[in-house]
């Protein structure tokens, strides 16, 4: 996944006059999954400030793709409230679990099939992120 510094490649994004050179500044950013990280919340270090030690680890990260998300806003207006998208990696009792709301079904109830194509090949694309980060 990739790791741009947020702060230039938001200027990136506001400069880009065309599809294209878009198109060019976020392929730059992502890693190889076609994603990259847009915002880190450690709440597990919000815990600890009243747990101490035994607060458990916990990881809120937000990533995605503008282009995918591009194209599903542009169906569906609301996705704009759903997407990048949010994973929660969390130490509980026995492990850590991955937890993560599929896009398709956040944009089901619009009922706007070609925004649901899009939405289901980025939980694919999610989906296979986190099963390979926890084999």
């Amino acid at each position: 996944m990739g790791h741009p510094d947020m702060a230039a490649f938001a200027r990136d994004v506001v400069a880009a006059r065309t599809p294209e050179h878009l198109q060019r500044i976020v392929n730059a950013a992502t890693g190889a999954t076609g994603l990259l990280e847009m915002a880190r919340f450690d709440i597990g270090a919000v815990l600890g400030s009243e747990c101490g030690e035994r607060a458990h680890k916990s990881l809120r990260l937000v990533f995605g793709n503008p282009l995918i998300m591009k194209e599903m806003v542009k169906r569906v207006p609301d996705a704009a409230s759903y997407a990048p998208v949010t994973v929660l990696i969390d130490e509980r009792d026995g492990g850590v679990c991955l937890s993560y709301d599929l896009m398709a079904s956040f944009l089901a109830p619009y009922g706007n099939t070609e925004a649901l194509v899009v939405a289901r090949q980025l939980d694919e694309q999610i989906l296979a992120l986190l099963t390979a980060a926890a084999e």
